[in-house]
């Protein structure tokens, strides 16, 4: 499971990602699971670049896009669930 993480969590629902360009359920559920977690935990992080966002704008970014961020990019089920279970990485970070 984890070489799978590991290759394919940079896979997108729609195609746009690396390293294979391969969609939908030809992705492992467990990359689709965790390209939103990665996401998510990116978003929250402080980055050389930028201040890390607070958890309603990461969700924002994640279910709404912002021009880089995609809802195509995910898988439309997994980003459902993400949705409903949201509010619990609330006060993770």
């Amino acid at each position: 499971m984890a070489d799978r993480i590991a290759l394919f969590h940079h896979e997108q629902w729609d195609g746009g990602g690396y390293p294979g360009g391969i969609t939908g359920y030809d992705i492992p559920i467990e990359a689709r699971i965790v390209i939103i977690a990665d996401q998510y935990d990116a978003l929250r992080s402080i980055r050389p670049f930028r201040d890390s966002f607070n958890h309603e704008k990461a969700l924002d970014i994640i279910t709404e896009g912002d021009g880089r961020t995609d809802l195509s990019h995910f898988d439309p089920e997994v980003l459902k669930v993400f949705k409903v279970l949201s509010s619990e990485l609330a006060g993770l970070y």
